[in-house]
């Protein structure tokens, strides 16, 4: 590498090659100070330090859909409360929008004022890939949110979560405590929210797998638009095909309000379900002992993430507990699993649907 090698606003090296990404470790193995000595030691205290200081004031742009739905409301939410946090940031959110061409006018009134990052959920990432690349070209880092750009030229850090985990999760739960019940060929019912995107099929293909290392596969499963209208309805149907359940799972804890619902007015009780995303609704629901014992987490906290990071890139700063000195490329938060007996450490994360 050239010693002519500089950093640009976006984490990226000018005259040098691109400085690599990779995926979330710890910086060391020991917690013991003496362990950390030499070399490795040297590396975590350069890339490390107290990232909270406050440093170079920053401006942070931010570009969301309409809060439509609970959990795109706590994205914007959490990113505002936690840009507030920093007396050196200087946040610029744009009128949230579910029109494609409204968020892209957004997007480059942003690019306009010369923002020091952009932090950007696009309504749909092949549509919005060209204004972000062009942010990106005016020398903008964009932190790409949830939904991912096809172009990795058109962001400098993804972050978000793990669908097919959160099947994984969801699987093992439901797979684990059937068999620990010695339940053979059960009927496993799964609540799907649109079928027709990636994002669902990736959840769905994670249940099945895990489900397949315990000897079970789903008995029915149909989608229902992440909407309580339809979450109800498609719940009820269900609920009427089959006489008896042994588990269920549904992908999202807003539509799992009109799930709950239909449960409810059928009086059944025979069965256990599992939601998806980690609202606090569900969460007061596991915490009342009810049908719903766990839910599987896709969290919104994501956007406090993505806020973090951006500051980060945009002040020049890695991640203190990596060695490397620049923000990664690419980072999966895991799905984890909520039950009644960790819920009361997760409720202060969940988000109202």
């Amino acid at each position: 590498m050239a010693d002519s090698s500089r950093l640009d606003r976006r984490g990226f090296l000018v005259g040098g090659a691109v400085v690599g990404a990779g995926a979330l470790a710890a910086a060391c193995t020991s917690n013991d100070p003496e362990a950390d000595e030499g070399a490795a030691g040297q590396n975590v205290a350069a890339a490390g330090g107290d990232n909270d200081k406050p440093g170079k004031r920053v401006t942070i742009g931010f570009s969301a859909p309409q809060a439509d739905h609970g959990w795109i409301a706590a994205i914007a939410k959490n990113a505002e409360a936690q840009a507030k946090r920093y007396s050196d940031v200087d946040f610029q959110p744009v009128e949230p929008t579910n029109d494609i061409n409204q968020q892209i006018s957004a997007v480059e009134s942003l690019i306009s004022r010369k923002v020091d990052a952009l932090v950007l959920l696009p309504n749909d990432g092949e549509q919005l890939n060209q204004v972000a690349r062009k942010a990106m070209d005016a020398g903008i880092p964009v932190i790409n949110l949830d939904r991912v750009f096809p172009d990795k030229l058109s962001y400098r850090t993804w972050i978000g979560g793990d669908n097919y985990g959160m099947g994984v999760a969801a699987g093992h739960y439901i797979g684990g405590k059937l068999k620990s019940k010695n339940v053979a060929n059960p009927v496993i019912v799964e609540i799907q929210g649109i079928a027709t995107l990636p994002l669902t099929q990736e959840r769905s293909k994670g249940f099945a797998d895990a489900l397949k290392t315990y000897g079970f596969t789903v008995t029915a499963k149909q989608d229902a638009k992440f909407t309580v209208e339809t979450g109800n309805q498609v719940a009820s149907n269900l609920l009427q095909a089959h006489k008896k359940i042994d588990a269920l799972w549904n992908h999202d804890d807003d539509q799992g309000v009109g799930v709950l619902a239909a449960i409810k007015q059928a009086g059944r009780n025979e069965f256990f379900m599992v939601g998806g995303a980690g609202s606090a609704n569900a969460m007061r629901e596991i915490k009342s002992g009810g049908v719903l014992e766990a839910t599987v987490t896709y969290s919104p906290t994501m956007a406090s993430s993505a806020i973090r990071i951006a500051r980060l890139i945009a002040q020049g700063k890695g991640m203190s507990d990596l060695v490397e000195r620049q923000v990664p490329q690419s980072i999966t938060l895991a799905s984890e699993t909520i039950t009644r007996q960790n819920v009361d450490q997760y409720l202060p994360l969940g988000f109202e649907s």
